[in-house]
């Protein structure tokens, strides 16, 4: 619970001005509550991150060894002190909301994200007038990143003002929506805490090249960078966001993971799309529908703001196929974009495969890939193995003793399944028999 407070919010007045989401609650310290498939990392010291990030160096090695194109995942929460996570997140969210504001000011509130572009000089005056800075210091805050040049600002524009040069303690710096003016949203960090938020930054740039100096680049290796909680996220994806600009230039390396039940998921994927368009690089997703969400609606329920979850399942579905549709366009048109369909559903497997024959992307491209948990679903994974699709199975690593909590919440979990599952029980039958019918009894998997 301390590791998501800093020295000085614990005694400055001003963190009550923080948003409830992004303060931390006893409460929901314990993040392992109503989750089951995903791990969660607990912060204990800077040593106990580096060993984290030596686990992960290994799975990497261990992936290259495994395989000619594996993957690797890992959680950013394992990496470093949540706090930096929760506040960085708190500025991303606040400064895309300044925009929205803003982008009311000139009425354009009800256009869609990527269609909201700001009229330069209107935004100078809009500014201006809150107290932002004068004229001139606006201008150059836009001129100096090479911004406005077309005459309008939108949100890629807009969030690039916020970038890795900029000083940890200088982004507390956020727009209240009430005033408009600038304020502290609290006290700068203490030197320590400075040093942990660079380790931690520092530890994600080792795993990002990690590939290079062990002559794994050349094997294929690919980094996944998990989806967390949603307090957690918008710091995780700009720094996936980050990796993904500096390493995915030639191929897509670096992953990022979208939670389809979430509200938002479709805005994201559009936005990171088109960075990567831009700016000319490789854009890499994983498509899942979310392993919190009783989480985040309890601690949503309790503490008092929106609910970030879609309302029901089949809205989640939607969402789901709406990003999957988008990003296998884009696939279509660009051939520059990856995707790993993280998925148990039947039916979103079966939209996929629909998909892609309809767009003409065959299986032997491998800019699509399929993935479900180690010993579930295999009905699914097996049949799209030996169609020559590629498939993964998300296999946990790490310490026997911290991976064995985890393995029994699975077991626990796949237990119920199949309890639930006649279907799944008859579709392995039927495989057992033509293995054994058909000699094959042992499968041996195409790389």
């Amino acid at each position: 619970m301390d590791s998501c407070v800093s020295e000085a919010e614990k005694e400055s007045p001003g963190a009550d001005h923080r948003e409830k989401k992004y303060k931390a609650h006893r409460q929901f310290g314990d993040r392992r509550g109503g989750v089951i498939s995903a791990r969660t990392y607990f912060y204990a010291d800077e040593a106990k991150c580096d060993k984290q990030m030596e686990t992960f160096i290994n799975c990497i090695k261990a992936s290259s060894g495994a395989s000619n194109d594996g993957f690797s995942a890992i959680k950013l929460t394992a990496l470093g002190r949540p706090q930096f996570l929760l506040q960085f997140s708190e500025v991303l969210v606040k400064w895309r909301q300044f925009f929205n504001y803003l982008a009311a000011q000139q009425g354009k509130s009800d256009m869609c994200v990527l269609e909201q572009k700001l009229e330069l000089e209107q935004l100078k005056d809009n500014l201006a007038q809150l107290g932002v800075g004068d004229k001139d210091d606006i201008e150059n805050w836009f001129t100096g990143e090479k911004l406005g040049l077309s005459g309008t600002i939108d949100l890629l524009d807009w969030n690039s003002l916020i970038n890795d040069t900029t000083k940890i303690s200088n982004l507390l710096m956020i727009p209240n929506l009430e005033t408009g003016h600038l304020e502290p949203l609290l006290n700068k960090f203490t030197t320590e805490e400075e040093s942990q938020m660079k380790r931690m930054l520092q530890r994600v740039d080792v795993l990002a090249k990690v590939r290079r100096k062990n002559m794994l680049w050349r094997t294929g290796v690919r980094l996944m960078v998990d989806a967390e909680q949603t307090y957690f996220q918008p710091a995780i994806s700009r720094l996936t966001l980050e990796m993904q600009r500096k390493f995915n230039r030639e191929k897509p390396v670096i992953f990022n993971t979208y939670q389809c039940y979430l509200k938002e998921a479709y805005d994201n994927v559009t936005l990171d799309v088109e960075l990567s368009r831009r700016e000319g690089w490789y854009f890499g997703a994983k498509l899942v529908r979310g392993a919190y969400m009783y989480q985040e609606r309890a601690r949503a329920q309790e503490i008092g703001y929106e609910d970030p979850i879609n309302p029901d399942y089949e809205a989640t579905n939607r969402m789901y196929h709406k990003c999957l549709d988008y990003v296998l366009e884009e696939i279509e048109h660009s051939r520059k974009a990856n995707v790993m369909v993280a998925t148990h559903n039947e039916d979103t497997v079966k939209f996929t495969l629909e998909k892609m024959n309809e767009m003409g992307l065959s299986p032997t491209e491998n800019k699509v890939y399929f993935g479900q948990l180690l010993g579930m679903c295999d009905q699914i994974s097996f049949p799209l193995g030996q169609a020559g699709f590629p498939v993964y199975k998300y296999v946990p690593y790490g310490p026997v003793n911290e991976v064995i909590p985890y393995l029994s919440r699975r077991a626990q979990e796949n237990r119920g399944f199949m309890k639930g599952s006649q279907r799944e029980r008859s579709l392995l039958w039927k495989e057992l028999k033509r293995r054994l019918l058909s000699g094959q009894v042992f499968y041996t998997p195409v790389y």
